[in-house]
């Protein structure tokens, strides 16, 4: 059991939240899940949970991660993104040592899987 919060910023424990998608034992229910996972992917390091849950119609031949310090998230927007949704946004910012990222993320359902498509 990991006692350590989840980086996510959802309140949940790590072993409760991100860390069964990170360590591809279940799946994203929403779009918001799947971004928050990908943002802990981030965080820990974890290229492979971003590539796989990268839509392959956009994903890169390989991800590549720096020593960013990842310090916090925040989900500012969700359009749609339900398990009933085909496609969903995310509005964040990502705050890191010495900045911010902040995206609007699209993401699609395929397979009943939710993937990273693009930022738009």
């Amino acid at each position: 059991m990991h006692p350590d919060p989840c980086p996510c910023g959802s309140g949940h424990l790590l072993d409760a939240c991100c860390g069964p998608l990170l360590a591809a034992e279940s799946q994203a229910v929403t779009a918001e899940e799947l971004m928050r996972s990908r943002y802990t992917a981030h965080v820990y390091g974890n290229a492979e949970h971003l590539w796989r849950t990268w839509d392959g119609r956009t994903r890169p031949a390989e991800v590549h991660l720096d020593d960013t310090r990842w310090l916090g998230l925040e989900v500012r927007e969700v359009v749609d993104g339900s398990p009933q949704d085909a496609t969903g946004i995310v509005d964040f910012v990502a705050r890191y040592e010495g900045g911010q990222l902040a995206e609007r993320s699209e993401f699609t359902r395929r397979g009943g899987r939710w993937f990273y498509t693009k930022e738009i």
